[in-house]
């Protein structure tokens, strides 16, 4: 975009070295001034031309590759921001370091690229940063976690995370009713300590534990990873041996680590055990963890937003002004002994029955 102002700059300031040479004398002098003026306005045209078909430039710093629904949302952005469809796209997987991001974003500030595109690993610290970025007249685009101590970006996508915890937490009561479960007792294994997928996943379900009267345990992060969630729940099972009916893992990956500590310790879980599983993102994997009935109930954060920044980008590029806040649509998914009729604030939600044809669909 920037790239496209600097050259109707350019244009403009050929015509106006044309018209100069237009109203010059004959002397030598004049005539060696108005061809060297002319050869200019040559290499400046030659210049524009080629900016014509000039990608659109994105850098984008990826939170990392911890998890199957990263690992989906850098792939859909990826193939969206690909030459083929018009862009340069500089990509950095910042592995979790909340420094590293930073540095990756003013990275992109030097490099001028046309647009950024941040996914938070934290979801404060953010304000210089951004300042800079605006200050570079780079729009930022944030998407799926959120930001807090700054509002200097021109759009975020993604999901709403309260409303997941909210619409688990509300699940679950109606689950419990129709299976005469009257004592819930809850472990979470929370996703990364600041991240604003863990903080709504968090704050919703506990708004809901403490509406029912349910009992939380506990609550440690396994950073959104196998490992963490395995490690954590091998923790709760020595500790909480007997004591909980109900484990809650903010996405499917620690699902799959704690169903292995379960398995470990001879716990069973599912729609046919003594634990109630609950995970979030509904990735490939994780339905499939469903479909088996192990998994009793996955809550979908869509990770595929690269389609709606591109609706953003494009919208600017027209001249137009998006929306601050665009959320994705998602789905709560079951098998069919699992699908209850629940409300969350007082709007009836739908759940999707896990089928082959579901999971061949899903990301």
């Amino acid at each position: 975009m920037k790239k496209r102002l600097i050259s109707v700059l350019l244009s403009a300031a050929v015509g106006c070295m044309l018209l100069a040479g237009c109203g010059s004398s004959s002397d030598s002098s004049s005539d060696t001034t108005t061809a060297s003026d002319a050869e200019e306005a040559e290499e400046i045209i030659s210049s524009d031309a080629d900016s014509d078909g000039e990608l659109i430039s994105v850098g984008f710093a990826q939170v990392g590759h911890e998890s199957d629904w990263r690992t989906a949302s850098t792939e859909s952005c990826k193939e969206v921001f690909s030459e083929e469809n018009g862009y340069e796209l500089s990509f950095v997987d910042c592995d979790n370091d909340s420094a590293a991001q930073l540095e990756a974003v003013r990275s992109f500030v030097e490099q001028d690229v046309d647009y950024i595109i941040i996914d938070p690993i934290v979801s404060t610290g953010w304000d210089t940063v951004l300042t800079e970025c605006s200050d570079a007249g780079i729009p930022v685009i944030i998407i799926d976690r959120t930001i807090d101590d700054s509002d200097n970006y021109t759009s975020w996508v993604g999901s709403d995370f309260k409303q997941e915890g909210l619409a688990a937490g509300e699940w679950l009561k109606a689950y419990a009713d129709a299976n005469s479960i009257d004592e819930i007792n809850v472990l979470v294994i929370a996703g990364t300590t600041g991240a604003s997928a863990q903080i709504g996943r968090s704050e919703g379900f506990s708004e809901i534990a403490e509406k029912y009267g349910w009992t939380i345990l506990d609550e440690q992060d396994g950073n959104f990873t196998e490992d963490g969630g395995q490690e954590v729940m091998e923790s709760y099972c020595k500790s909480y041996a007997g004591k909980f009916n109900v484990v809650v893992c903010q996405n499917d990956n620690e699902a799959f680590g704690a169903m292995t500590a379960m398995d470990n310790a001879g716990v069973t879980y599912g729609l046919n055990g003594d634990v109630i599983l609950i995970s979030f993102d509904a990735c490939t994997a994780g339905l499939e963890e469903v479909q088996a009935g192990n998994i009793t109930a996955d809550f979908e954060c869509n990770p595929l937003a690269a389609p709606f920044v591109e609706e953003v980008i494009q919208t600017l590029e027209s001249g137009g002004t998006p929306e601050k806040e665009v959320y994705m649509t998602e789905h709560w998914y079951a098998l069919s002994d699992a699908i209850v009729d629940f409300e969350v604030d007082g709007v009836a939600q739908e759940m999707t029955e896990v089928t082959d044809e579901v999971i061949e669909a899903q990301y």
